[in-house]
């Protein structure tokens, strides 16, 4: 079988030994496409994986081979996420599931930029669902990074008639900022690429220009009766990004963090003194969240249409060169 490997600084396409059950409790599924998620590009930059690493997790797939449980069976095309949380683990019962052992542990093998892949007994169990036929394959690998999304909103924990600010407007801004108005929140966005600004414009989110900071802030005072927005999430991976949010956050609000940034620079501490303001992260989602997210996408509550460009498993290269260079906001590669 074909799988995308990275190897060095190029992400090449090579065959492999094909998997099967073996009698283990899963599924062996055929991958139809998987969407390139910004951990991916990440560690793909930084080397933070080995050669030989098969990369992708938000995987569209139609099982081939089931030995299940469940009521899964050859056939059926499904959408899945790749960690399972334990449950039982002092984290999971914090409420901090994306830190549990267990979450780390799990995924599925040996990758989504794969031809097959091995989902397991407790995937099936947890974090797949069958994919309606109303529903476009790119529209449903939108099932996990929204996942994603709705935890942060969640853990943000906002009040009716609240706002909201998205600092980044790629893929996951403009997710974000979806997942927002779904809950009810005013959202505005900002950005500093005129594409991206208008297409959230498009998408219904008042989006701006955080070019000149001065002017931006008076933007945003002007919009929240001169207190700022409750809330800021920082969907950017830009350091100056932080500057954007102290402008616009209001003294007591919040600033939710889902992105690194490559300098790791902090928050002011006196900032978040003197102004009260609660600095959180988010990572990633529980099975609850990954259901929310599910429902949300059927029920067409958030819009993911034509938010994806495809590329066949031989270009993937170009895919994450694209996504690096901006040129697209988000890349789905179909086997």
């Amino acid at each position: 079988m074909k799988t995308a490997q990275v190897y060095k600084d190029k992400i090449i396409v090579k065959n492999s030994d094909d998997i099967n059950l073996n009698n283990r409790k899963g599924a062996i599924v055929k991958v139809l496409g998987c969407g390139l998620c910004g951990s991916d590009i990440v560690k793909f930059k930084h080397n933070i994986v080995h050669d030989g690493a098969v990369l992708g997790h938000e995987i569209v797939a139609v099982i081939l081979e089931a030995n299940t449980d469940t009521e899964f069976k050859a056939g059926d095309k499904i959408v899945t996420s790749h960690h399972i949380p334990c449950g039982e683990c002092k984290y999971c019962k914090h409420g901090n599931v994306s830190m549990c052992e267990h979450f780390k542990k799990t995924n599925i093998f040996p990758g989504g930029f794969s031809e097959k892949v091995f989902v397991s007994e407790e995937h099936l169990k947890n974090v797949a669902y069958i994919v309606p036929k109303n529903i476009t394959d790119e529209e449903i690998s939108f099932y996990e990074p929204l996942g994603c999304c709705v935890r942060a909103i969640k853990r943000c924990g906002l009040t009716a008639g609240d706002s909201a600010l998205v600092v980044g407007l790629g893929s996951i801004g403009l997710l974000m900022g979806e997942g927002l108005k779904a809950a009810g929140y005013k959202v505005y966005g900002c950005d500093l690429i005129p594409d991206r600004i208008k297409l959230a414009q498009k998408m219904g989110i008042e989006a701006f220009n955080s070019g000149s900071l001065n002017e931006f802030e008076s933007i945003i005072k002007s919009k929240t009766g001169n207190f700022g927005t409750d809330s800021v999430f920082m969907t950017s991976g830009a350091d100056k990004a932080i500057d954007v949010a102290l402008k616009a956050v209001r003294p007591g609000g919040k600033i939710l963090v889902f992105s690194s940034t490559p300098l790791s620079n902090g928050y002011p501490n006196n900032e978040i003194y003197y102004k009260e303001l609660t600095i959180l992260g988010s990572y990633s989602p529980s099975p609850q969240d990954l259901k929310d997210s599910y429902e949300l996408i059927t029920s067409g509550k958030v819009n993911v249409k034509n938010l994806t460009t495809v590329y066949p498993l031989e270009k993937i290269q170009q895919a994450f060169d694209d996504t690096i260079s901006n040129k697209i906001f988000k890349a789905y590669i179909k086997m």
